[in-house]
């Protein structure tokens, strides 16, 4: 039998190799919240900062979050590396380090519902209309805000001073239940996360399985879901958005203009997505970006020898509007968007000395623009593009669809007429009315929302023949808002031997190229 002390020391013992097995179990099965050697990037969000560096920060994946109430489970994001670790920092200050990390948003009941209450001007048809009208609502003292929830929306404070109801606005007020929010889920564990969210590694990352990047914030919008956003190069932007805007195998020049128009665009239009920590969007809305493992070789090059190389009007950027076809003509700005006109942006005939001659500006009476439609001749540049030309016969149906999809309409009835009421300097359409037996006023529509509503027409540059009481003619042409540089005209000058300079100097008067400052980092 054992003395009483030599059990003690035996228990002794024992608690100490508990003790010390405790304490490596708990080391692995616990995330590393404390890390050295992580980057010196914090998780806030600078977007000045980010484009002195020569970084863009664009939206990959909008309204995550939105899907948990159709589907019972949580919405999962696994980012995967090979061989380095990644790295996550919340700035709520988790840390973790590992080859892979798994992001939960999990739908959480709140203790305290809140209610958001805003006055909503839109929806606009396109991010210009909304700009100004932010600008008219700050010139009058007003707090205005630019969103983008499903449409491009203008957001103001709920105060006693309202606007004029002429304005147009409805007042939004919602309680919010519930709240969205991301978990880091380990084997063992699992820590609650606030963004932004910065996650990196030194080699491509895999999100979901499909490669991407090595840089990414996951951060809340303004509509209560989150975003996820890639932090990337501009010459690596650049290489996910050329084969995607003006395509792979066009000429070299012509890819080096779109190279130097995409890079001034995204620097003007930056804080498009300013409201929701981020820059640009990768869909029409901006510039079409897609993650492409593809190399091009004349993409590389031309990114390559313009680096950095923007288009300048009084030593700024300029607003570089830029569209698939012009049809032939070119358009003003304010042809196209509600907004003041731009010296370097003008309505012009697209094509040589001698077509400028058979043809002239202004275009006003539906006669001259057909004439201009019926001509086809290789004195016009980007004739090769699929909607150079276009006809299409539209049912009374389907136009009072798509009034009553924009709740222009409540209920259908006799489509009377079609009417164009004004044209701008190239022939296109900036004021349309539509007649309908049981509406007292006519419906009118004005530059870009006549294509946001009638969604099926390609372009504003068309004439409308009434074929019977059910079909209409339109014929047009060109694809797009006919701003600035045509890509199919581009081609085609490249095609004829002009370079990058002069095909940028056609399409951009007045302006100068030069190279953007990137802050050392």
């Amino acid at each position: 039998m054992k003395s009483k002390g030599t059990i003690e020391l035996m228990l002794h013992k024992l608690n100490l190799k508990f003790l010390i097995y405790g304490c490596w179990l708990f080391c692995s099965i616990t995330p590393i919240l404390t890390l050295s050697g992580f980057p010196e990037e914090s998780s806030k969000i600078n977007l000045t900062q980010e484009l002195k560096k020569g970084n863009f920060l664009i939206g990959l994946k909008q309204y995550l979050g939105a899907e948990i109430d159709n589907f019972p489970e949580n919405y999962n994001i696994t980012f995967n590396t090979k061989n380095d670790f990644l790295k996550l920092l919340s700035l709520n200050g988790v840390k973790h380090k590992s080859k892979k990390i798994s992001i939960v948003l999990k739908k959480i009941t709140l203790k305290t519902p809140y209610t958001v209450e805003r006055l909503v001007f839109g929806p606009f048809a396109s991010y210009e209309s909304a700009l100004k009208q932010a600008e008219e609502l700050k010139e009058k003292g007003y707090k205005a805000l630019i969103a983008f929830p499903k449409n491009w929306e203008v957001w103001i404070p709920v105060s006693k001073n309202l606007p004029d109801k002429k304005l147009n606005y409805k007042f939004f007020k919602k309680s919010y239940n519930t709240t969205i929010i991301p978990f880091l889920i380990t084997e063992y564990s699992q820590h609650k996360l606030r963004g932004p969210i910065y996650i990196s590694s030194s080699e491509e990352i895999k999100i979901n399985d499909v490669n991407f990047g090595t840089k990414f914030y996951l951060a809340k919008d303004s509509y209560g879901t989150w975003t996820l956003i890639q932090k990337i190069k501009f010459d690596d932007y650049l290489k996910g958005l050329l084969p995607h805007e003006i395509g792979s195998n066009s000429p070299l020049e012509a890819l080096k203009a779109q190279a130097i128009i995409a890079r001034t665009w995204a620097l003007y239009n930056s804080d498009r997505f300013k409201i929701d920590k981020y820059h640009l969007c990768i869909t029409t809305q901006c510039q079409v970006y897609k993650n492409s493992a593809n190399e091009y070789k004349n993409v590389n090059k031309a990114i390559k020898d313009t680096s950095n190389l923007i288009i300048t009007y009084k030593k700024k950027p300029i607003n570089s509007f830029y569209h698939g076809s012009n049809g032939g003509i070119s358009a003003s700005a304010s042809e196209s968007w509600h907004i003041k006109d731009y010296r370097y942006l003008n309505s012009m005939i697209d094509g040589l000395d001698s077509l400028k001659k058979a043809f002239k500006l202004p275009i006003k009476s539906e006669d001259e623009l057909n004439r201009f439609l019926a001509f086809a001749d290789e004195k016009v540049y980007g004739d090769k593009h699929s909607l150079f030309r276009w006809k299409k016969i539209i049912s009374s149906d389907i136009i009072q669809n798509n009034l009553l999809k924009n709740q222009l309409i409540e209920e259908k009835s006799d489509l009377v007429d079609l009417n164009i009421i004004d044209r701008g300097s190239s022939g296109r359409v900036i004021k349309l009315e539509i007649k309908l037996n049981n509406l007292k006023k006519p419906i009118v529509l004005m530059k870009d929302d006549i294509r946001r509503i009638l969604s099926f027409l390609p372009s504003n540059l068309f004439t409308i023949n009434k074929l019977n009481d059910n079909l209409w003619l339109f014929k047009g042409g060109g694809f797009g808002h006919g701003v600035g540089l045509s890509q199919s005209g581009a081609i085609e000058m490249a095609e004829l031997g002009f370079t990058y300079e002069q095909i940028l100097n056609h399409y951009y008067q007045g302006t100068k190229i030069k190279k953007f400052e990137i802050l050392s980092q």
